[in-house]
């Protein structure tokens, strides 16, 4: 057991290995907002008797603090916008999701809820100044 334990204790590359792939998890959503634009979310966001120009906070959720965490760069800002972007997500999108099943017996909001919780582990086991 030892060995084992010797052969995969590396906190920090855990950590790394963590972030990073949040970083390119949330990056792929948010480059799909790059190429397909974010009008249905400035739909929503309006639906929801906000001023439109909210939407573009997906930007800073999906794209901005993703490429802050890849590079390591205010690491505990960036996971934290990301941790808000999820909330702000269920809030406007998936709101009746909550107490629901997927198809297959998962929670309906696994894929938010393990962003949300990935983003506050980094947040939470980053060393200061990163």
């Amino acid at each position: 057991m030892n060995k084992l334990w010797n052969l995969f204790h590396h906190p920090h590359a855990g950590t790394v290995l963590l972030r990073t792939t949040l970083a390119l998890l949330m990056l792929l959503h948010g480059w799909s907002k790059i190429t397909h634009g974010i009008g249905s979310i400035e739909g929503m966001v309006a639906s929801h008797g906000l001023p439109r120009f909210l939407a573009y906070g997906v930007y800073l959720g999906e794209v901005v603090a993703p490429l802050l965490l890849l590079v390591g760069v205010w690491v505990v800002p960036a996971a934290l916008v990301v941790a808000i972007n999820m909330v702000v997500a269920v809030l406007l999108v998936h709101r009746g999701q909550v107490f629901s099943l997927n198809q297959v017996g998962g929670w309906s909001l696994e894929l938010q809820a393990l962003f949300f919780v990935g983003a506050l582990a980094v947040a939470m086991t980053s060393k200061p100044g990163k």
